[in-house]
């Protein structure tokens, strides 16, 4: 199991191996020594609701952030409390009245069958691989590898992924290792291998660098 730190501030859940992936990412990668001091204490935080932040993403898809925001808002209101099981007792109509698309709706029903019903292992995703976890996730309709790649992240807070299908990673390696000029998915491989075991962290930085606001899923 992965130990976390709860930040007093936030109340939120933080990884207990930042501080020393920092050390090792500064020591191993130029870009990274310059990155990491800019941001701080600033880290990695968790919501803490696995059902909550898979169903947020499916929200979030193909739709601006805060378009994303006013329809979670919505949708958010009509079960008493946001789970999987309240979630399938909703009526299509009401969820479509706050925003959701038919697809959407089908997508959210899906995620809760799969929690409900017991198809996800969620009690052993402590000790199942990021490759497992991926492939279980992906099975749920409207969820790919980029999502459950972000999941991997931003819920579990695993310390080595590397999320390739990500348009700010990607930019963010071009900006920072290539002056700017456009990198294929091999070039990003190559520049992330002195990141392991904590690509995490660095796609993190490397997200900063490109908007100072945490990102948060």
């Amino acid at each position: 199991m992965m130990a976390t730190v709860k930040n007093p501030e936030s109340g939120k859940q933080t990884p207990q191996f930042w501080e020393e992936a920092c050390k090792h990412l500064v020591k191993k990668d130029r870009v990274m020594k310059r990155l990491i001091p800019q941001f701080g204490d600033a880290c990695l935080e968790t919501r803490g609701d696995a059902f909550v932040t898979l169903a947020r993403s499916i929200v979030g898809q193909q739709i601006s952030v805060k378009a994303a925001q006013t329809v979670w808002d919505r949708f958010s209101l009509l079960p008493r409390k946001m789970t999987p099981g309240n979630v399938l007792k909703l009526k299509v109509d009401d969820m479509r009245a706050a925003g959701l698309s038919a697809r959407k709706v089908e997508y959210l029903v899906d995620l809760a069958l799969h929690f409900d019903n017991g198809a996800l292992h969620v009690k052993a995703w402590d000790t199942t691989s990021d490759d497992e976890i991926v492939a279980e996730l992906i099975a749920i309709r409207g969820i790919g590898r980029w999502t459950a790649e972000m999941f991997l992240i931003f819920h579990l807070m695993r310390p080595n992924v590397l999320p390739l299908d990500d348009v700010g990673l990607i930019n963010g390696i071009s900006k920072n290792y290539f002056s700017g000029d456009m990198v294929s998915r091999s070039d990003a491989r190559e520049v992330a291998a002195a990141w392991a075991p904590y690509c995490t962290v660095a796609t993190w930085y490397i997200w900063r660098s490109l908007d100072p606001v945490p990102v948060e899923y």
